[in-house]
């Protein structure tokens, strides 16, 4: 009955086109595994409580509801980009040495098929070949942050993958594909973090290196798109970034969000400290 329930909400919702309200893009840290469903020992007990709040607040702050999620992950490369098509996809629980009730977490969100096909399409429209993946789950990218977004995980969501080439400027052409989703009731969301170093989590050297890199990316996303393009094209010239990214891949979702903005701003809709490091959240539109 569920599937059928999505299946007809889909249908419903599918032809809104230019009557619905532009939705706006996002770029959300994710948090560390399962940070959020656990008592968080590797640091302040409340190390990631402000970021949750946010998380919960985050659909309350959209102008309109979302009929379909598309979210892409860090932890999802592939030669080309991928789309899942299952209806009902499992979650993939792709951390390591967490307490064992949190590999027992559900997010039973309904896959979206009919939006992967119009993804594939808009891609293919833009000479962007995708493909398809009908086992794929949701890793923990998407349903950690979003188990607190949509705790009743009732909107149909699409995980789409990064390029394993990690090329900015592509990921920048595959969110310019995708923005026509953003008119028809699709939630583009990029899930990564703007500090990404493992090895310097909580060192003395994390974050003055963050503070630099998050101003860059600040002044950055507020662009025009024409600027913003060619600065995040060329990140790697940007203050203390490979101290802050040595590799690129949680990154890589602020280009594939900035790109479906379009003309839409961005700004910093959410800034902490969290171990050790400033990490932020940015909002386009």
């Amino acid at each position: 009955m569920e599937i059928e329930w999505d299946e007809h909400f889909w249908r419903v919702h599918s032809n809104v086109g230019a009557t619905a309200m532009k939705l706006p893009t996002f770029f959300i840290p994710h948090g560390g595994g399962p940070c959020f469903f656990m008592e968080w020992t590797r640091g302040p007990a409340d190390t990631w409580e402000r970021l949750a709040q946010w998380l919960r607040d985050f659909n309350g702050a959209l102008p309109a509801q979302p009929r379909a999620l598309l979210v892409v992950s860090a932890h999802w490369e592939e030669a080309r980009p991928t789309v899942m098509t299952g209806a009902r996809p499992p979650l993939l629980f792709d951390y390591h040495g967490f307490p064992p009730h949190t590999y027992q977490l559900k997010w039973p969100a309904p896959g979206a098929p009919e939006l992967a096909d119009q993804v594939i399409g808009l891609l293919g429209g833009a000479g962007i070949p995708a493909d398809k993946n009908p086992q794929r789950g949701f890793d923990h990218g998407v349903f950690v942050p979003l188990l607190l977004c949509y705790p009743d995980a009732r909107v149909p969501t699409l995980q789409l993958s990064l390029r394993a080439d990690l090329e900015p400027e592509a990921h920048l052409a595959i969110g310019r594909a995708l923005a026509p989703l953003r008119e028809e009731g699709v939630l583009i969301i990029g899930s990564g973090n703007s500090y990404h170093n493992t090895r310097f989590f909580g060192a003395p050297e994390a974050l003055p290196s963050s503070r630099r890199f998050d101003a860059w990316m600040r002044d950055t996303v507020a662009l025009p798109p024409p600027r913003r393009d060619a600065a995040l094209i060329n990140w790697g010239a940007a203050p203390a970034a490979r101290a802050c990214h040595p590799r690129e891949e949680h990154l890589l979702p602020l280009m594939v969000a900035a790109g479906a903005a379009g003309d839409s701003p961005g700004r910093i809709d959410f800034q902490d400290v969290m171990l050790g490091a400033l990490i932020s959240a940015v909002r386009f539109g």
